[in-house]
């Protein structure tokens, strides 16, 4: 019954992810050097528990496939930046005692791997790599971080509520 309670969630998440990147996107949002994925604030999650790892990466992923001008090349990228920052915030967060330090970590982590997006785009671009990759690297940062912190106390107050780890476990 634990196993599928997992599987269900984390399909929800997939869900909530698509529903929350579809509006970003229809503004040109979603992808590109500037990314405001409402979405994004999902990562949060695994804070909570590692177990919601799963139903963010595939939601970016799923999204990427369907979503995403460079299609497959942004599931691989976009997919692989998930799952390197969620992994590393799954690995090192359980090792911080308060929930502002776990979910500062998740900030930092996730806008530092955005150095993958950076890549993706100039490379897919046949962009001048020494030109515009660290204002395409720093647009990615504070655009992720913005959506990190703005959502962070949010999570925090939907979690007093639903209670994220007792969902899934």
């Amino acid at each position: 019954m634990k196993k599928t309670r997992v599987w269900v969630v984390n399909a929800l998440v997939v869900a909530l992810y698509l529903v929350l990147s579809i509006g970003p996107a229809s503004f040109n949002l979603a992808s590109g050097a500037l990314q405001f994925r409402l979405s994004e604030s999902l990562n949060h999650l695994v804070v909570f528990s590692r177990k919601y790892l799963l139903g963010v990466v595939i939601g970016v992923m799923v999204f990427n496939a369907l979503f995403s001008p460079l299609g497959w090349i942004d599931v691989v990228f976009g997919g692989g930046q998930s799952l390197i920052g969620l992994s590393l915030v799954a690995w090192l967060a359980p090792k911080l005692p308060k929930l502002w330090q776990r979910m500062g970590l998740n900030v930092i982590v996730m806008s530092l791997t955005m150095i993958l997006i950076a890549i993706e785009i100039i490379w897919t671009g046949h962009l001048n790599f020494a030109q515009v990759f660290w204002p395409t690297y720093l647009s990615l940062i504070l655009s992720e971080g913005f959506i990190m912190l703005l959502s962070a106390p949010i999570m925090v107050a939907v979690d007093r509520a639903v209670h994220f780890q007792k969902r899934i476990e």
